[in-house]
């Protein structure tokens, strides 16, 4: 009796399941594409008088072509916001102290964006040898042995005093060790590095 009951119910829900399935609305993929003609010619008369959108390879030089053998020298523009110390000067190397280590450019170099930490960059032409500190910057090595360092501040070593380099180190230190506020850190941190970096630099 129980099993007779349980037949009856299930055919009838699956009577009622396939009469709702019959019923139901289409998925929307299934549906006609319908378009809006309206829009449609509005757009056409607007179309034809707008410029197309401008992307930022709009605004840029062509790319300067790679030489078919590598140059006997490297050309280095070396530029600060307030002056530019180098333009066009070809040299046999530069060295330049980048966040991942002290860094060889030569003639030839794949291209590579190196982030500047402070240190001495170096520009070596014969026998003679310019040596900066740099405080921080960019270098942006091309294809073609073209070398742009873009610093936020240089001098050349021989211009740099020890002895006020010796202070400043004393003072950026006493200031760390008294620093309460995270900025304060900041700052003092930024200080002892620069000056380390400095007095690095004269001692070797």
């Amino acid at each position: 009796m129980l099993r007779q009951a349980s037949r009856l119910l299930l055919s009838r829900s699956v009577t009622v399941a396939s009469s709702k399935s019959a019923t139901s609305r289409a998925f929307s993929t299934e549906l006609p594409s319908t378009i809006d003609s309206t829009f449609v010619e509005s757009w056409k008369k607007v179309a034809p008088n707008m410029d197309p959108p401008q992307t930022p390879s709009s605004y840029m030089k062509p790319r300067p072509s790679t030489a078919s053998s590598i140059p006997t020298k490297l050309t280095v523009n070396f530029v600060l916001p307030y002056a530019s110390e180098l333009s066009g000067k070809e040299v046999d190397m530069v060295i330049i102290p980048a966040t991942t280590g002290q860094m060889g450019v030569l003639p030839g170099h794949v291209p590579t964006i190196a982030e500047l930490k402070p240190g001495i960059m170096s520009v070596h032409e014969g026998t003679d040898t310019k040596k900066y500190f740099v405080s921080s910057g960019f270098a942006f090595l091309h294809a073609n042995s073209v070398a742009d360092i873009i610093a936020v501040e240089a001098v050349p070593l021989e211009n740099i005093d020890a002895s006020q380099v010796q202070k400043g180190l004393a003072e950026f230190t006493q200031k760390l060790a008294s620093a309460t506020t995270d900025l304060e850190k900041a700052e003092a941190q930024i200080g002892v590095e620069v000056h380390s970096a400095m007095n690095a630099a004269l001692s070797g």
